[in-house]
């Protein structure tokens, strides 16, 4: 497989990352494009689209080892899956597919023209191995059913970030609405439940805690 590009974001570690790519908005990633690749040309037309499809690298993942079945942490990590019937990393091809929201491209940068894109679900410096436009007319499809996955959605926690801890980082206000929505998202493994656990990740260069008790995420600290 050919590295074409690398993400940059404020995910530096997996714990934390959003499960599945649109699920936290503000979220905002930079493709930039290997030395070979940094040429405008392949972009022309690209922005006239308002999504991409990322294909990329599960580059923490890689094995020599597969198994025809894995756990899914949404189910508890109790109950097994087919592996084609999931998104988990753990595959033959390590390849993950990103529907983004694409925010703009500077054609003209250091390093070269970059796409920025909202909502990806991939850690800081993953390789993308091609791009895609999202095409509404052939890629949506408003019937579709999502299967063994319908039974684990959640409501949304609610989340409680103390106001010292506000004013004492100067995160803009799109990287406080993103890590309120990754929060609200509970990063949790679904078979983890104890209030009083002490949970981390990693976030624009600083460690996030937090512990969630009944429907609350509260953050412990930064």
């Amino acid at each position: 497989m050919i590295t074409i590009a690398h993400i940059h974001n404020d995910f530096d570690g997996k714990f934390g990352i959003p499960r599945q790519s649109g699920l936290v908005e503000g979220l905002e990633s930079r493709i930039v494009f290997t030395p070979e690749y940094r040429n405008a040309e392949a972009l022309r037309g690209l922005d006239g689209f308002s999504h991409i499809w990322l294909l990329w690298d599960f580059s923490m993942a890689h094995t020599d080892k597969w198994s025809p079945t894995v756990r899914p942490p949404r189910l508890g990590g109790n109950r097994r899956m087919g592996v084609w019937a999931t998104r988990s990393p753990f595959r033959p091809n390590n390849i993950g597919l990103s529907s983004v929201r694409m925010l703009r491209i500077e054609p003209d940068t250091p390093d070269g023209p970059v796409i920025y894109v909202e909502g990806a679900d991939l850690m800081n410096g993953t390789p993308i191995l091609d791009i895609k436009p999202y095409l509404p007319f052939t890629d949506a499809h408003p019937d579709a059913t999502s299967g063994w996955t319908s039974d684990v959605h959640t409501a949304p926690l609610s989340v409680i970030i103390p106001e010292e801890a506000r004013c004492q980082y100067d995160f803009s206000p799109r990287l406080w609405q993103a890590l309120t929505h990754i929060l609200a998202n509970d990063p949790r493994p679904h078979y983890q439940n104890d209030p009083s656990r002490i949970y981390s990740f990693e976030f624009h260069g600083c460690t996030i805690r937090f512990r969630v008790e009944d429907d609350k995420a509260i953050v412990e600290g930064i």
